[in-house]
């Protein structure tokens, strides 16, 4: 769906680009090493979450809070506002030296989740340049997120959060993957690989998207 009106972004200036996928499907590892060698800025939309739901005196703190137990998905306008405001604190930390002229390049990880979140993402803040979904078996999710979860800290890394986190994913998720696939802007890439193999490909990818 094409913007309304002008968004909070540039997106002749600004490239955005949506990391999707199951939980445990490595979206966050390939984000920290993509972030490193191609100048992006790595936005995990649970990490922000996270942070804001123990950040004092936040007014979504216990809603957050209770959607992270619950694998319920946080309402768009909190986490399109806490990605909004990351943006324009990255772009203006960068100015005048990384990214000159208020340009950017984001990748937003585990956002959108739900369709209402990519409306309205696209048409207020930015619309996304590429989608890249990686994805892989249900057993092997579960085996790297209970993995994850001896020394993670995450309250939701438990095998009741986690099959929870699966059907939410599966019943909301699943129509974003086909939305952005009907735009022509979705690229799927099997993370069952090495961690070097699907970096290979995933990269190859995003250079091709700045060339």
């Amino acid at each position: 769906m094409a913007p309304n009106g002008p968004t909070t972004f540039d997106p002749n200036k600004v490239t955005v680009v949506y990391v999707l996928g199951g939980p445990g499907a490595g979206k966050g590892t390939q984000c920290t090493k993509l972030s490193k060698d191609l100048d992006f800025c790595h936005l995990s939309a649970g990490d922000l979450l996270r942070a804001e739901q123990n950040r004092d005196g936040s007014q979504f703190g216990e809603l957050i809070r209770t959607c992270i137990r619950e694998g319920s998905i946080v309402p768009k306008e909190v986490t399109s506002k806490l990605l909004e405001n990351a943006m324009a604190a990255e772009i203006q930390s960068r100015s005048g030296h990384e990214w000159p002229d208020g340009k950017g390049r984001f990748l937003i990880d585990g956002f959108p989740r739900k369709m209402d979140q990519a409306f309205l993402f696209d048409e207020q803040v930015c619309p996304a340049s590429l989608v890249i979904h990686f994805t892989t078996t249900e057993d092997v999710m579960l085996e790297r997120l209970l993995e994850r979860g001896k020394t993670s800290g995450r309250e939701d890394d438990n095998i009741d959060s986690i099959r929870k986190r699966f059907r939410t994913y599966y019943e909301q998720t699943m129509p974003v993957i086909e939305h952005y696939s009907n735009l022509g802007k979705l690229v799927e890439i099997d993370s069952t690989k090495s961690i070097d193999t699907v970096y290979q490909e995933t990269s190859a990818i995003i250079r091709k998207l700045l060339s």
